[in-house]
């Protein structure tokens, strides 16, 4: 998830500064020999191969940020976030593939860099092939896995990730249901918030905000690095020397590349990327075909669909987009845990305007809500904004109707039952269609940046 901020370093670069500027930053870059020694390597494709790891390290966060943001927990010294980012060969696309932690893997044969002792392929989650073996052994895993041929490495931990949020004056982003989670200390209600850097790595680390555990919290890092692209690229920060400078140290400062990684490669690439914005990119997560495959001494594992993955990395080896642009199709649906003909409402106006209530009533029918289709006038008649009363044991099926109705509070009543209440408030502007996501079957959802950032009409 840190990684995210490493991709901000390449979308920078384009403003083609000059080579001064990115020699001095291309200095202050720790490097590691991320592929010494390495052998039977995939044969490469078109176009470039970044694999972006996030590790754990928190040695330099401070005891208040350490509280307030809680970041107490030990380190296991592994590698909490990887993606796999494809830089097209004309440099006018980016795909991120997100390649969950617990994916069921095989590391190939290996000597412990440590003790020298050679060690036979064996399965572990692939976020253990950091601590047995370090970046190349996670390369080469990755490798083995996809078949792709990684051709740069980028490690960065939560420190930069916090900094560079920071420096760019916060990004935004926008939830249509409530995110809380305890482990982490966010707390979001529906609406849209600019985040400083302790808060949005509360954002992205957060796995217990959804039912989808570490999925979900993918998808919200493949978002942010949206927002973040945007951020970026509408600040002013890519015309600007000194705030280029800025950022960019704030990045590097706690960020290893492999040595390849350097100034020529940052200005050719800087260059080719000028026009770069989140329309430019796309993002994924590789299919799983099996959510929890038991494998004795590991525990629970992702399983990846072979077929499906299979077809993603032929992609990214033969340079081909993900996903296919709708230029004329509206907002996408939101995504959601429970079938909304699951949902039973009971709609109510509390405003003067007649009609609200049978208005309202009717959109949700067609956005595939079971109403009862027979609208009320509530007991207030100036009520401003829309709330959603809800029995806390359907707390997933307001959460569903709730992102319907962004904006709407959502109000537990104990006992109610499982037909949930909406009371129209002045506030209401139009019901936003929703879709059942299977957090199993992630590949349905390719999304391009400029479709999960936020807009104009999901206001605070």
């Amino acid at each position: 998830m840190r990684a995210v901020t490493t991709l901000s370093v390449v979308v920078l670069a384009s403003a083609g500064i000059g080579h001064a500027v990115v020699t001095s930053l291309d200095a202050g870059i720790a490097r590691v020999d991320a592929f010494k020694d390495m052998k039977n390597r995939p044969r490469a494709g078109h176009g470039m191969n970044v694999l972006l790891v996030g590790t754990d390290a928190r040695d330099r966060i401070s005891e208040s940020e350490r509280r307030a943001y809680r970041l107490g927990g030990q380190p296991c010294h592994c590698t909490d976030t990887m993606m796999i980012v494809h830089i097209s060969d004309d440099r006018e696309r980016a795909s991120v593939v997100s390649l969950p932690r617990d994916s069921y893997a095989e590391v190939p044969e290996h000597v412990d860099p440590a003790t020298g002792r050679r060690h036979i392929p064996h399965p572990v989650k692939l976020n253990a092939a950091y601590a047995e073996g370090g970046p190349q052994l996670t390369i080469a895993t990755v490798e083995n896995m996809t078949h792709v041929k990684i051709d740069h490495y980028l490690e960065v931990d939560f420190t930069s990730f916090m900094k560079t949020v920071d420096v760019l004056g916060g990004v935004q982003v926008c939830t249509a249901t409530p995110l809380k989670d305890s482990y982490t200390g966010l707390d979001l209600a529906p609406g849209t918030y600019t985040l400083n850097g302790g808060q949005a790595l509360q954002y992205v680390r957060a796995r217990h905000a959804d039912g989808a555990s570490d999925l979900g919290r993918m998808r919200r890092q493949q978002r942010f690095l949206a927002a973040l692209i945007e951020r970026a690229t509408s600040s002013g920060v890519l015309l600007n020397p000194m705030r280029f400078r800025d950022v960019t140290r704030a990045v590097l400062g706690s960020v290893r590349a492999d040595e390849g990684f350097g100034t020529d490669e940052l200005l050719d690439l800087g260059r080719a990327m000028r026009n770069f914005s989140p329309s430019s990119s796309e993002f994924t997560t590789v299919p799983i075909g099996q959510l929890n495959f038991a494998v004795k001494g590991l525990g629970s594992t992702l399983k990846w669909d072979p077929a499906a993955s299979g077809r993603l990395f032929q992609a990214l080896r033969d340079d081909k987009p993900l996903s296919v642009e709708h230029p004329h199709r509206g907002p996408r649906p939101a995504p959601v845990e429970v079938d909304p003909r699951q949902v039973r409402v009971q709609v109510e106006n509390g405003t003067g305007t007649a009609g609200l209530a049978k208005r309202i009533d009717a959109a949700l029918a067609t956005a595939g809500f079971a109403t009862t289709r027979q609208p009320t006038t509530a007991t207030v008649h100036n009520a401003r904004r829309t709330v959603i009363s809800y029995d806390p044991r359907w707390d997933r099926s307001a959460r569903t109707l709730a992102a319907a109705l962004p904006g709407s509070e959502l109000r537990a009543v104990p006992g109610q039952g499982q037909l949930i209440k909406v009371t129209a408030g002045s506030d209401f502007k139009a019901v936003h269609q929703v879709r059942v996501e299977d957090p199993a079957k992630p590949e349905q959802a390719v999304l391009r940046g400029n479709e999960v950032i936020c807009s104009a009409s999901e206001g605070a």
